[in-house]
């Protein structure tokens, strides 16, 4: 299976938060699954640190592409046919960056790994 990790799944799986359920921890470590990061979550958690808002132990250029590695997450590049998905999205939610990994999701035939519950009402597979 090809998981897409949300942000917040994202996070949670490289900090041990157990608010990520186990059956999605179980997905994640699965070696039979492939498991990606978007670049759009990279932004997403740039833009949140800059702020203020997201504190990490380190520089988000540092500190995610070595907690990809370490959990041996793929970087999924934003495509423009990924882009072009926008005008057919429901509008349910707002957010620029969960819209655009929805897009990806869609666009690359992978399942979405969150636990937004707005996010959840989108017509993609969900893990």
């Amino acid at each position: 299976m090809r998981i897409l990790l949300d942000t917040c799944d994202f996070l949670w799986f490289i900090t041990g938060n157990p608010s990520l359920p186990a059956t999605r921890q179980s997905a994640l470590r699965d070696p039979e699954n492939q498991v990606y990061l978007s670049v759009v979550s990279l932004w997403e958690i740039c833009v949140k640190h800059a702020l203020g808002k997201l504190p990490l132990p380190e520089p988000p250029e540092t500190f995610i592409p070595a907690q990809r590695d370490a959990h041996g997450i793929d970087s999924l590049n934003l495509r423009e046919d990924s882009v072009f998905k926008l005008s057919s999205l429901p509008g349910i939610h707002r957010d620029p960056f969960d819209r655009m990994i929805l897009c990806q999701c869609l666009d690359h035939g992978m399942v979405l790994a969150t636990g937004d519950e707005i996010v959840r009402r989108y017509p993609v597979p969900l893990l």
